[in-house]
């Protein structure tokens, strides 16, 4: 108890000291403070007299720049009051004040150039307020209105005097030619009384009258005459000299012409060529010796089947001699007819060979060939004729050489000639476009020299020669007059039968190969028929017209050029075979999906195609047919045409019955009572009545009874009961009731 009263005691004395101890505290605090708020306003007072004499002393001295920027900026480091208050009292201490001088007045900068769209974003920044940004966009106005460019002025449209077009031109062509807009030429077109659209072609008379409304001269030229290659040459006589005579080997299929070329050339060709017959147009160059010198011949293969008319007709036209081969079994056959009426048409000289004569007994056909030859106008050197006829035998190898001589004998007679210093000219052979090297050509240069790097014209097509082949595939850099040479660098596959021409330069190439374009674009709407009222029931009728339609693709542009010309001659009056789409190349996924859209079927021929595209065609349900030989072709297409054609209805009589009796029954309507009297009478048969001589009625024998019992049919001699339907009554005694069917028979192209 003592402790904790001692612990009371001590605890009060403590408070007691503390309260005392703040009491003076509080005393000298009230004591210090009035001194402590005088020094504060003396201090202030001594700062503001210290300030104005500075600003005295510098405004006494003037500035070295304009009155307009006399303003000082001065800056006066001070002590803050405040924190000097909460510091302890300690000596007093003068501030320093540092007065910082202006800088020295930069050149003036220019203003900016500022565009409209930045002028309208400007005052609209993030940020700025109402009135500030409405006072941002005057001012940016009134600079934009300085900087501004007085607008230019729009120059003037000249038209020009003269223009040159073709027999027809489109609206949209004439319009760029006129230099004036497509639709002005339209307003004005339709204010003359014609409606016209920017593709609408107009004739030369219409451009003219339009020409006339804008005082320009129009002046009709030849397109044709434009596709002229000119060529400034001087093809001197003095640099002719001889060359090697273009030979071509023509006659029917199957009688031994490239079997012939094979052992001439000690290849083997033959192989090649699927079913053992020539499809394409083949060049071969020669070496033989002949009088202890070595001279050369090219020889062109052409095929015999008769699908490939245009090839041979091809062939006799690029060629000096033909060699017609006529089997001795054989004779002449169509196709060597044909052969000799195009060496004819060509004016070339014919040299006969007579092969297979080593079959037996072919001996006694050689005469009758030769006696054959006279009905053509070819009579043989031994008869006291022009034309050399030599007996060899391919197979056996036997007279080849005397064919050879005969050939280079009939060559100098000819005296063939050309200029190798000119630019080469020449055909092509064959077209076809190749996986590797892109669209290449088989030319046959008949003159001038063919170099690497000649830019030329393929009929349509232009371009520059980038590799150059012989015909064992070897590259070559020159190619002189009779040579056949396999090229690239063509921008498109050019037709067989082309000419070809070596030109100065490539843009002469591509003008040239522009204008012929054009030019078969004319003529392709020159060719599309206008509809008018003599026409108009045909094409009426047209529309029941069942056609077949083929997307056609072949390996090169002679056989698509042969199926084409084959294919057509299908055609009748009822089935129409329509070739939509046809190309050089194998079969793609764009050929599916263009047969898929206009219900065709694909033929191919020497062709192939990919899994891709095999899956497509399954996903389409397109049917791709392929070919090895062209008469396989022609004999599926041919037999899928005779499907489309509408059969025959034949009528086959199969009796006559008499009507004894007839029976009206008031559910059904009339029975007659009948006797057959020739042939027999069978339920579900087709059926007429006739009376007097005369058909009154053509129905169907709908139900036939004998006594009580439904029969199939009745035989001559009985009699039986025949219900004719509900629609005809007028059944009477005496009528002859024929019964006969209708048979469908299929047709043949």
């Amino acid at each position: 108890m003592a402790d904790s009263k001692k612990r009371k005691t001590d605890r009060n004395k403590s408070q007691a000291h503390v309260k005392a101890k703040a009491r003076t505290n509080k005393e000298k605090i009230k004591k210090v403070q009035p001194v402590k708020e005088k020094q504060k306003k003396e201090r202030i007072d001594k700062d503001k007299l210290k300030e104005k004499s500075v600003i005295t002393e510098k405004e006494e001295k003037k500035p070295p720049f304009p009155q307009k920027d006399k303003k000082k900026k001065i800056i006066i480091i001070k002590r803050k009051i405040k924190a000097q208050d909460k510091r302890p009292e300690a000596p007093r201490v003068e501030e320093k004040k540092q007065v910082i001088k202006p800088k020295e007045i930069k050149p003036v900068i220019k203003v900016k150039e500022v565009t409209e769209k930045e002028a309208k974003r400007a005052p609209y920044k993030r940020g700025v307020t109402f009135r500030k940004g409405y006072y941002e966009k005057k001012e940016f106005e009134k600079r934009i209105d300085l900087v501004k460019k007085k607008p230019e002025e729009i120059a003037p449209r000249i038209l020009p005097k003269e223009i040159n077009i073709t027999e027809t031109i489109t609206v949209g062509e004439m319009a760029k030619k006129m230099n004036i807009k497509a639709s002005e030429l339209i307003k004005k077109m339709m204010e003359l009384g014609e409606i016209v659209t920017i593709n609408k072609v107009m004739d030369a008379d219409t451009a003219t009258l339009v020409g006339s409304e804008y005082g320009i001269n129009v002046k009709v030229i030849s397109l044709y005459e434009e596709t002229k290659i000119q060529l400034e040459e001087d093809d001197k006589k003095k640099d002719h000299i001889q060359r090697s005579p273009v030979v071509t080997i023509m006659g029917h299929v199957d009688h031994g012409k490239t079997l012939l070329l094979d052992v001439i050339r000690k290849s083997n060709i033959i192989a090649h060529e699927a079913g053992g017959i020539t499809q394409h147009i083949g060049a071969y160059k020669v070496k033989i010796d002949f009088k202890g010198r070595q001279e050369e011949i090219v020889f062109v293969d052409t095929p015999g089947h008769e699908a490939f008319t245009t090839m041979r007709a091809r062939g006799a036209q690029v060629t000096d001699i033909v060699v017609l081969i006529i089997a001795a079994d054989d004779g002449i056959m169509p196709q060597t007819i044909e052969s000799i009426n195009h060496a004819k048409e060509a004016k070339v000289p014919i040299i006969v060979a007579i092969n297979k004569i080593d079959l037996k007994g072919v001996s006694t056909h050689i005469e009758r060939i030769k006696q054959e030859l006279t009905k053509y106008q070819l009579l043989p050197e031994e008869w006291g004729g022009d034309v050399m006829v030599v007996t060899i035998s391919a197979k056996e190898q036997k007279n080849i050489e005397k064919l050879l001589e005969s050939i280079l004998v009939q060559a100098e007679i000819l005296e063939l000639k050309a200029n190798p210093r000119i630019m080469a000219r020449g055909t092509i052979l064959e077209s076809k476009k190749d996986p590797a090297r892109g669209a290449t050509a088989t030319v046959l240069i008949q003159n001038g020299t063919l170099k690497l790097g000649d830019p030329f014209v393929a009929g349509i097509h232009s371009g520059k020669v980038r590799a150059m082949y012989n015909d064992w595939t070897q590259p070559i850099r020159e190619a002189p007059p009779s040579t056949p040479v396999l090229i690239t660098g063509l921008d498109g596959i050019p037709l067989a039968g082309d000419p070809f021409q070596v030109v100065d330069t490539e843009k002469y190439s591509r003008l040239i190969s522009q204008k012929r374009k054009e030019l078969k674009k004319e003529d392709v709407v020159k060719s599309i028929q206008k509809i008018s009222l003599d026409n108009l029931y045909e094409q009426i009728k047209k529309g029941k017209i069942k056609e077949l339609k083929i997307v056609l693709k072949a390996d090169v542009e002679g056989s698509v050029e042969a199926l084409r010309h084959s294919l057509t001659k299908l055609s009748t009056d009822e089935v129409q075979l329509k070739i939509i789409h046809h190309g050089v190349g194998d079969i793609a996924e764009t050929d599916v999906m263009l047969t898929s859209a206009s219900n065709a079927i694909i033929i191919g021929f020497n062709v192939k195609y990919n899994k891709k595209v095999e899956e497509l065609a399954k996903k389409e349900k397109v049917s791709i047919r392929l070919y090895k030989i062209i008469y396989d072709a022609i004999d599926d297409i041919k037999k899928a045409m005779e499907g489309l054609l509408e059969p025959l209805l034949k009528e086959e009589g199969r009796g006559f019955a008499e009507v004894m009796q007839v029976f009206p029954v008031s559910r059904y309507g009339v029975i007659a009572g009948c006797k057959v009297t020739s042939g027999k009478i069978m339920r579900g048969d087709n059926a007429r009545i006739i009376r007097d001589d005369e058909i009154i009625y053509e129905g169907r024998i709908e139900s036939l009874k004998r006594f009580k019992d439904d029969v199939k049919e009745v035989s001559e001699g009985l009699e039986c009961g025949i219900y004719l339907g509900p629609d005809f009554k007028n059944i009477k005694e005496s009528d002859v009731i024929e019964s006969y069917i209708v048979v469908k028979l299929p047709r043949t192209l």
